[in-house]
Formats: C-alpha cells, structure tokens, sequence
C-alpha cells in the first residue's frame, strides 16, 4: 500500500515510517526539516511543507495514497515552549486534503487522557493530564472533533504513557479501559497497532486505547 505518514521525524512516526518499509509499503514523509528524518529507502519518499498552513502543499502529498498515518507531536515554539495549537490546526487541512484527494482511511495518533478517556484514568494520571498537559489536551479534543464531525473512515489511537522500550507485539486494544497505576507502552508497539488499522475495520470511526499486556 501506499502511506503517507505526519509527524515522522517524531519519536513515534520514525517507529511508524521504518515498520511500514519493513513491511514492503511505499511511504511518503511530510516533513518541515527534511534533514531530521534519519531514514533512507528506495521505497521511502519525502515532502516537505508545514501541516498546520500550507494546503497546497498537504493536497499534493496525500493524492494517490491508500491511507493516511498521523504521528503528530506537540510543537515547541522558537523560545521553548510548548505550541498548543498544531493538532487543532493540522486537523481541517489533512481533512480537507484527504477529502480533495479521494483518500478515505486515517489513522491518527493522540493520547489516553482526551475527551471520555479521561474519566478512566487512575487519580495520578488525571492530575497530570489537568495540570500538566491542560492546554495540550484541549488542543488534541479540538481536533478530535473536527475529525468525528468529517465523512472520513479514521481511527483515534489512545496509548498510554509512551516510552522508548523495542517493540513487543504484547499489547491490548479496545475502545474503553479502566486503568489503574502508570502503564506504559513503547512507542514501537504503538507504531505496530497504528500500521495494522490501515487496512483493517476493527476500530473504524472508533476510539482505540492501547494498553501494555496480551
């Protein structure tokens, strides 16, 4: 299949563009920097533009796509902090991008903790998620209803915390969980489910939160 992939110099997008080559899929890049992206393939691609503005530039990369892959991560500002408006920025121009361009499927990455998620979280999450990621989880809850308000066939992955561990294949899906403690789960594991929903109905137009364990 042919995929394109947002965010992919992020830690969790290269895990995302590497498995997919592995996988012998043909994958675009949509990048700022080209030269952050460490990954070289003949069957890897690159295209460059800001997600957030340039529509043209996003309209060309996704046409003639199978599916669309987002790995977006919270942007830092030219001072060091945290810009809280990508996701809800970048949501209407790969929607608009996908709609123009006749792709249907996108698999986009955000976090456990937004939107109904929250109330499943143990006491020590949900103090983090309000008073450390406030303005980035309502970022992320924007965009997430933009992208419940469009025709397209998406899916809204919903790991918990994130590490750097390899890749296990030892993890759970479902739309809801009721956690307890700090699970974690590597961000391979994470790019493992994200590539398997391309071509897959299970959480189609579903929320999946993913969950260390078998």
């Amino acid at each position: 299949m042919k995929i394109i992939v947002f965010g992919a110099t992020g830690k969790t997008g290269r895990q995302v563009v590497q498995r997919a080559l592995d996988a012998g899929h043909e994958v675009t890049a949509f990048v700022r920097d080209p030269a952050r992206l460490d990954v070289h393939h003949p069957q890897l691609h690159v295209s460059v533009g800001q997600v957030t503005t340039d529509q043209a530039a996003v309209t060309a990369a996704v046409e003639g796509h199978d599916a669309v892959i987002s790995a977006l991560g919270t942007a830092r500002t030219l001072h060091g902090m945290r810009s809280p408006t990508i996701m809800s920025q970048a949501m209407p121009v790969i929607i608009q991008a996908m709609t123009d361009g006749g792709v249907d499927r996108l698999v986009f990455l955000s976090s456990f903790g937004v939107g109904d998620s929250y109330a499943a979280a143990p006491p020590l999450l949900k103090v983090m998620f309000r008073y450390f990621l406030g303005p980035v989880y309502a970022d992320k809850a924007a965009a997430e209803k933009l992208l419940r308000d469009s025709t397209l066939n998406w899916t809204l992955v919903y790991p918990v915390l994130l590490t750097n561990g390899p890749h296990t294949g030892a993890y759970r899906s479902d739309v809801s969980v009721k956690l307890t403690g700090m699970p974690r789960i590597s961000r391979a594991d994470v790019a493992d489910f994200m590539l398997n929903q391309i071509d897959s109905s299970a959480f189609s137009r579903s929320v999946a939160v993913l969950t260390p364990g078998k």
